[in-house]
Parts: C-alpha cells; structure tokens; sequence
C-alpha cells in the first residue's frame, strides 16, 4: 500500500520528553487524551508504525550499512575521509560508539517499537466495527515490532527490551538484556501476529511464519524453525517466480515470490527510497555529500558466482552495479523501488538449514538452484553442507542485508572478515558498539558492548 501519511501524521503518533530520550519516549500528554480513542485513529497509527521501517536509520539506509556493507558482498565506495570516514570505519570494523549513523538507527528503530507498542498496548481498550480488522492491526503491530527488534539483536545484540507504551521515563528500567532474550520475545510476538494476521495482505500469517523460522534459527534453534517455515511451504500462497530477474523492481511488486516488502513511492512526496543512489550508476543523490551511502560490489563477491549462473546477470550490470534496484528517479532519494525484505527463496534456503542435511535439505537448496540454471548438488558435491548452503544463499540473497546475518549465525563472521580485509580476527567485532549517547543517558542502567 503505498502511501501519502507521513506528514500528517508524525505530528500526533510520537513526541518524546528530550532528545537523548527520544529511543523510548512516551506519547504527549495531548495526544493520550485525544488520540487512539476510535478504530480510524488505530488505522492511521499503524500506517505510521509503518512508516517507521522507511526511514533513513531504519531499511531506508543504515540497517543496509550494518547488514551488507558489514560483509564481503559490498564496501564503502564514498572514500575514506570527510563525510564518508564513518562510513569506512563501519566498513572496516573501526567504527566508535559515538558514530551518528548508530545512533541514528538504535533511535529509529525504538521510535518505530515505540509506535508498535503503544497500538499493541491500547488497542483491546477501543471497540472496532470489524474484528478483522483489529486483529489485523494488532498483528501488523507485533510483526513491525519483531522486524525493528531482529535487527537491534543482530546489529547490537544486549538492548532494552520495551513491550509497553513508555508514558514516565524518567520512572522506567531500561530492562537492558541479550540477544537470546530478545529473540525470545520475538518469537512469542510473531506466533501472536500468524493467529492474527489474514493470509495475504501488506503482512500476512505467512510472512509472519517465515520470520519466525528465521529468528529461530538466528537464535540457533534449527528444531523450532522446521514448523513455521514448512507452513509457509503447505499454505501454497508463495512460490518460486520462473525467472529471477522477475522479482525486482516497481514493475514487479506483486511477486509471487514476496513474502514482505517495505514500500516506498516516487512522486517528490518524500516517501521514495535511496536504494537506486546507494546501488547503481542510476541514482542521482551525488555520492555521500549529497546524502547517500554508496556501494561497491566487492570482486570477492563477483567471483563467487558458479560459471551459468542466471542469477548474475539479473543481480549485477556489466559494470558491477546492482541491477535489483535499478530505477529512474529524477531527484535523490526518490526511487520508486521496494525493500524486499522476506520472499519465498529465503524461506527454501531456512527449510534447508533447519532440517539439517539430507536428501529434503538438498532438495530445497536445488528448488532454487534449478531456477538459476544450475545443476543439483548432493553429499557427494565438494565442502561441508554449511558451507555449501552458505555460498547459495550467498548469490540467491545477495544485497538483501542477509550476509552479515549468516555468517554470524555460522560462527564464519571472524573467518570470512579477517580473510577478506586482511586484518587479524581479533579487530572483528561481531556486535557493533551500543551508542554512547545512549549509554550516557542511564549509565547505570546501560552497558557497552565487549571490545568496545
């Protein structure tokens, strides 16, 4: 759905006390007593809870530059000095924690969890003329939170953990814990949102399935990962498009294949993306100066594809570019091309690592190797079966901020990095340092990350 909101209505979902609050702030007081009174007042709200995952410091830009410039698939391609330097020190595992673009995130993601939270927490108070529709909203609501909370885990790891609306700050516990925590919580907000959510729509029970399997297995439980990713299969809502160049781009937004997208539009209306100016040769944002952060494809990536590879062609230009987010926007950051963020390749590929080696997990790697045109692979295929696995969700996932993520989760972050920089294994940091302006706002109460 795309949308005209935003304007109008930042101004009511979301005003925090101060700025070094603004992660966790309540709602004014002026907006408790008037607003999330009907069920328009809750349709309006969750479009902003949406909206959350546009913006700069969420999907919009820097969950790109800890996700996929964090790996080998992409480097900084903005220089190393002036603007671009923090930029570089991210790239290189030097970044420090008073780095505006970690702050920027760890704020936009917890402005987003605070939206989602103050639907989730007052929307059984307020009668709907559809239960339908409520329990829609209050799916979508679980689902943007558990979204927003995967990648504050995998970027930062130990973060507060906030599941209700913050109306006295000054009063609360930061509640500060570890990844595994969190994705605990994760995983019950997302078997909250499947009951409730329709079987298709902007977030469907599928999609929030699929993220399920995902967090489970990002939390190392390949067991509890099996039923929700082969739901996703059984429902047979998704499936494989015939030709992977048919997923990308404005044209292609109704994918058979697309589980969730974060949606944007052109229209100077200051709802497009900046993945054009970031990827290809097309943008026009002008390099970081002009507010962008641009990638380059690494060699080390261009040289991993198999010789017959369909994919290549259909992910990278002839001058190395990202084809997947090619578009002609006519003024920077206003490219009318998506964040597909869950789409049915990945969940074969999660089926596969859950299930473990064996004749069913080779057989969903070679769903998605068939329709790259490559032959099937066995035990009998060179390298260890995690290794295998990896390098094709390496290609099939290329540049949708899913590599950081695996190598993490395949103890390979230290290796892969040390190996691809040529620096020692002791300068990769797995988790990148907590914002020091928010560790200075409860210094008790908040603690930095080792190495840090």
């Amino acid at each position: 759905m795309k949308k005209l909101i935003l304007t109008l209505l930042l101004p009511l979902l979301f005003i925090s006390c101060s700025d070094d609050f603004t992660v966790l702030g309540p709602i004014s007081e002026r907006n408790v007593v008037n607003y999330y009174k009907t069920q328009s007042d809750f349709e309006v709200a969750i479009n902003g809870a949406f909206d959350a995952l546009q913006s700069n410091g969420t999907f919009g830009v820097k969950y790109v530059l800890f996700m996929e410039m964090r790996a080998d698939n992409t480097a900084n391609g903005g220089g190393a000095t002036g603007l671009a330097e923090t930029l570089e020190d991210i790239d290189k595992f030097a970044e420090i924690p008073t780095a505006s673009e970690l702050n920027d995130s760890w704020i936009a993601s917890y402005d987003g969890i605070a939206r989602a939270n103050t639907i989730i927490s007052r929307i059984d108070d307020v009668t709907f003329t559809s239960d339908d529709v409520k329990n829609r909203i209050k799916g979508e609501a679980h689902f943007i939170r558990s979204m927003l909370y995967y990648h504050l885990a995998v970027i930062f790891g130990n973060v507060p953990l906030i599941t209700a609306e913050v109306t006295a700050p000054q009063n609360m516990n930061l509640n500060q814990v570890s990844a595994t925590e969190v994705m605990t919580q994760i995983a019950t907000d997302l078997t909250a949102a499947e009951g409730l959510l329709p079987s298709t729509g902007r977030v469907s029970s599928g999609a929030a399935a699929a993220l399920l399997g995902r967090v489970h297995l990002q939390a190392g439980d390949k067991a509890s990962a099996v039923a929700p990713l082969k739901r996703v299969v059984s429902s047979n809502v998704y499936s494989l498009e015939a030709n992977y160049a048919d997923i990308w781009g404005p044209g292609n937004e109704g994918s058979s294949e697309i589980l969730f997208q974060v949606e944007f539009m052109s229209g100077n209306v200051g709802e497009g993306s900046s993945f054009t100016d970031m990827f290809t040769a097309s943008g026009v944002a002008g390099g970081v100066g002009g507010g962008v952060a641009p990638q380059t494809v690494t060699q080390d990536f261009i040289d991993s594809y198999e010789v017959g590879d369909l994919r290549q062609a259909a992910t990278l230009s002839d001058s190395a570019t990202v084809e997947k987010y090619e578009d002609s926007p006519s003024s920077p950051f206003d490219s009318d091309v998506n964040w597909v963020e869950i789409r049915y390749a990945e969940v074969l590929l999660n089926l596969a690592e859950a299930v473990g080696e064996g004749a069913e997990g080779y057989g969903y790697i070679n769903q998605v190797r068939a329709r790259a045109g490559l032959a099937a692979i066995d035990g009998t295929t060179p390298g260890s079966y995690d290794d295998k696995l990896l390098q094709e969700r390496r290609v099939e996932l290329a540049f949708e901020n899913k590599r950081w993520p695996d190598l993490l989760r395949h103890g390979k972050a230290k290796s892969v990095m040390a190996s691809h920089l040529g620096i020692g294994e002791g300068s990769v940091t797995l988790l990148f340092p907590i914002p020091q302006s928010q560790i200075d706002v409860a210094p008790d109460e908040m603690s930095q990350n080792a190495g840090h």
